[in-house]
């Protein structure tokens, strides 16, 4: 219905698509519910906080890195910029508070919440993290099909730059939801600050679209340069901590949710070494 509206860009377009974000919420609650879970240990993962300071480090300022080091690669290949219209670093506080309770961060508790720990019952962290990501992908179909969305000006390039950039995403959001003992609030506020970049990006924005006309190679080195950042950071990750787990301690399975995992499941994730990792004492 929201693809077709033709709805003007407008406060109550931006509401109503923040409220379409919490279908993967809800559709997990459903679930978890029709089958048995626990619905206060699924949504308990929201409130889990105590997972260390380096995590949460992790978790604020990673994105900020990501942001420096692409604006400087956007600087570097010649990208014009407008410094003097970035807002005041305050805004950075609200723009996070905001995302992970309307921006994105309310998507977590289906997408990593639920769909994540149901995967990496049967398949490695690295294969959970890209089914999770084509799904996350494909829910936000709907913004590239109105015209009056941020995504539908989008040419065909950046769209793939995005896409990659979600897959290399579902990459980051899993390592930290293993790692942090299955934090949805960590993934949510580090959702959050990726979400945020935009608002600091040093981009002329006048620049990127003379006369409301996209400059499409300047769009694509704007999204580029930050894309390649993400996907670097993924692989580093994978290569660093592994495809199994993408974690040093024990990824978190069904049992976070109250939903037994089958015997085919266990033996797969045994397969992994699960078995032999423990759970670290400051990610529980």
């Amino acid at each position: 219905m929201l693809a077709y509206s033709n709805m003007q860009a407008s406060w109550t377009l931006s509401i109503l698509v923040g409220f379409s974000a919490f279908g993967p919420p809800v559709g997990a609650a459903v679930v978890v519910w029709a089958t048995g879970g626990d619905l206060r240990a699924w949504l308990s993962q929201v409130f889990r906080w105590r997972i260390g300071l380096r995590w949460w480090a992790i978790a604020i300022l990673l994105p900020l890195a990501v942001l420096a080091v692409g604006s400087g690669l956007y600087v570097l290949g010649g990208g014009p910029t407008d410094f003097e219209s970035i807002p005041f670093v305050g805004i950075y506080l609200f723009a996070m508070i905001w995302g992970v309770l309307w921006g994105g961060g309310q998507e977590e508790l289906g997408w990593r919440g639920f769909m994540l720990p149901v995967l990496q019952e049967r398949y490695s962290a690295l294969t959970a993290s890209l089914f999770v990501g084509v799904a996350w992908a494909g829910w936000h179909l709907p913004l590239f099909l109105n015209a009056n969305t941020t995504h539908a000006g989008w040419s065909l390039s950046q769209q793939l730059i995005w896409v990659g950039t979600i897959l290399a995403g579902s990459i980051l959001w899993t390592w930290m939801y293993n790692n942090t003992g299955g934090s949805v609030l960590a993934v949510a506020v580090f959702h959050a600050g990726i979400n945020a970049m935009g608002i600091f990006h040093p981009a002329d924005e006048a620049a990127l679209a003379p006369g409301g006309v996209p400059d499409p190679w300047l769009n694509l080195l704007a999204e580029g340069t930050t894309g390649v950042v993400l996907v670097g950071i993924a692989v580093g990750i994978v290569l660093v901590y592994g495809g199994a787990d993408l974690s040093n301690s024990r990824r978190p399975g069904t049992e976070r949710i109250g939903l037994k995992p089958s015997s085919d499941s266990s033996d797969t994730a045994r397969s992994y070494g699960e078995d032999s990792r423990h759970e670290a004492g400051d990610s529980r």
